[in-house]
This record gives structure tokens, C-alpha cells and sequence, in this order.
């Protein structure tokens, strides 16, 4: 009876790290404190809570349990209690909401990875995913060209897609760093993109995630004719990291000169006070991407 106690218990054991869990976490202080109002949420420090997330994490890690962190949203959390009926004073409403988060939410897998390295990991995914939805809706919202029927959106994100594989192409072998940049109303859409191109004729190595973001933010200046800008930053190995830089202009990237690009590298985009240049980077003008007729400018 006690072998078969036993047994029960290891089965259970093996199974529950086939079971995936999720943790919620409330990343900064504003919104630790909205969680505060609630009498069952009983920690009072932000930074001892940190810690007993992290500690959290490690027991979980170390019980072989694969674990993912979300970003937990009070707001949301409020008006998910409100639409399902749920008391949002008790912890296990917050479980269930917790557990619907990485359906639809910001979330990273825990990896091992410390707690000060995981907090803006998981804000940078939740702005980026926030940025993301923000261009996908513009461009869905922009209709069709009353000349010509065509729908804007898919066109501008058709020509983007061409700028980005062709921005690759011509950088050629090496880790490229792209950043995009487009003020749109009260926003400042940004987007970065990391790629791998090795040597020969192999094709870059491009995360869809990050790959679909980046085409969709560029995608929206250029729908829009906004002022915008790319930078591309490429590092390999035994040469100084190369640095190219293009405004895009009326749908299109126009390259910037060498000074441009020092005068954009090397100045504090807050005070306009000059910065010093990086060691071991040489400052390049934008290279030419060629005609793009392929798509209309709306």
C-alpha cells in the first residue's frame, strides 16, 4: 500500500512539470500600489515583493515546472472582475485573470534570468506588442485609395517589406541592428530589429515577431508621409561597427550624408548638446536603395 502511495505521488510529481505555469507580475511601483486597495493582496513593498517573485521563480525553475511571466495590468484586472462577475478581492480571481494573460497580454518564459534583468524585459515586450497592435490598427484603418482602390495599408506594408529585405541585401554579412522611428499625432513609434546575416549568399536570419513589427511601424510613415528616419547599426568581427542612416521622405528612405549621421549619433536627442563619438564605430552615409515603383505613394 505504501509502494503504491509512493508511486502515486512520483506520477504526480512527473506530471506537474508537464504543467505549465504563469506567474503575474506587477512591474513598477504605481502599479503595485493600485493593488494595495485590495485587502487580500497583503504585501507592502515593492521591493521585497520583487524579491519573493524571484524567489518564486527559482523554486519553480528548480521543481523542472516551465514558468511564464506576465505582465499583470490592475486596469485590466479591474474591468476583467467587473465583465466576468468575479470579487476582485481574492487571490483566486487574480489567478484566473493571471492565467489568461499570455493569450493576449505581455508575457516573457522564465529562463533563469535575474529579476532586475526580467522586470524591463517583460515592459519592453509589452511596449512593443503595445506599438505593434497601435500600427496594425492605423494601417487596417486607413481604407482604400480613392484613385485607384487599392488598400493602403497592404500597399505601404508591401513597400516596407521591400525597403527591409533590401536594407538587409545591401548591408551585407553581419549582425545589423535597425531601428525605425516615426512620429505619428502624439506618439513615437519605434522599432527594433536584430538580424544575423552570415558570409556567402545565405539569407538573414529574421525573428517574425520582430520582423513583422518593424515592417509595420515603417509601414505607417510611409502610408502617412511622415517624417521618419532609419538607422542601421553593423557589427563584424575585426572591423569598427558601421553606421548608415536614411530619412524617409514622402514614402520613401532618402540616404543621410556622413555628417548627418555623426550630427544624429552624436547628439543628445534631449538637450541638443553634442555627445562624443564611439570608439571603434565608423560613422557612414545611408547607402542607396534604388527606385521602389512597384507601389503607389498615396
Amino acid at each position: 500500500m505504501a509502494h503504491t502511495d509512493r508511486t502515486k505521488q512520483t506520477s504526480r510529481r512527473r506530471l506537474r512539470r508537464e504543467v505549465p505555469s504563469t506567474v503575474g507580475l506587477l512591474a513598477d511601483e504605481r502599479d503595485f500600489t493600485a493593488m494595495r486597495r485590495y485587502r487580500t493582496f497583503t504585501f507592502d513593498d515593492h521591493t521585497a515583493y520583487l524579491r519573493q517573485i524571484d524567489a518564486l521563480l527559482k523554486t519553480l525553475a528548480s521543481q523542472g515546472i516551465p514558468t511564464t511571466v506576465a505582465l499583470f495590468d490592475p486596469e485590466e484586472f479591474a474591468e476583467y472582475c467587473e465583465d466576468t462577475g468575479l470579487d476582485p478581492d481574492a487571490a483566486a480571481s487574480r489567478g484566473r485573470f493571471t492565467a489568461r494573460i499570455p493569450g493576449s497580454g505581455a508575457a516573457v518564459a522564465y529562463t533563469g534570468q535575474p529579476i532586475d534583468d526580467l522586470v524591463p524585459q517583460l515592459i519592453s515586450t509589452a511596449v512593443r506588442k503595445a506599438t505593434w497592435e497601435y500600427a496594425t490598427t492605423r494601417l487596417a484603418d486607413l481604407g482604400e485609395c480613392a484613385d485607384c482602390g487599392q488598400d493602403i495599408g497592404r500597399a505601404a506594408f508591401d513597400q516596407a517589406s521591400r525597403i527591409l529585405v533590401r536594407l538587409i541585401e545591401e548591408a551585407g554579412p553581419g549582425i545589423h541592428h535597425l531601428v525605425c522611428s516615426i512620429p505619428v499625432a502624439d506618439e513615437q513609434l519605434l522599432a527594433v530589429l536584430h538580424t544575423d546575416r552570415p558570409d556567402g549568399e545565405e539569407p538573414a536570419q529574421l525573428g517574425s515577431s520582430e520582423g513583422a513589427e518593424f515592417v509595420s511601424v515603417l509601414a505607417v510613415g510611409i502610408a502617412l508621409e511622415s517624417p521618419g528616419g532609419v538607422v542601421l547599426r553593423t557589427t563584424r568581427p575585426d572591423a569598427p561597427d558601421r553606421l548608415h542612416g536614411w530619412r524617409l521622405r514622402r514614402g520613401s528612405l532618402v540616404p543621410l550624408t556622413v555628417a548627418e549621421v555623426f550630427s544624429a549619433y552624436c547628439t543628445d536627442a534631449d538637450t541638443g548638446e553634442p555627445l562624443s563619438p564611439e570608439s571603434g564605430v565608423e560613422y557612414c552615409a545611408g547607402f542607396d536603395l534604388g527606385p521602389d515603383d512597384t507601389g503607389p505613394h498615396h
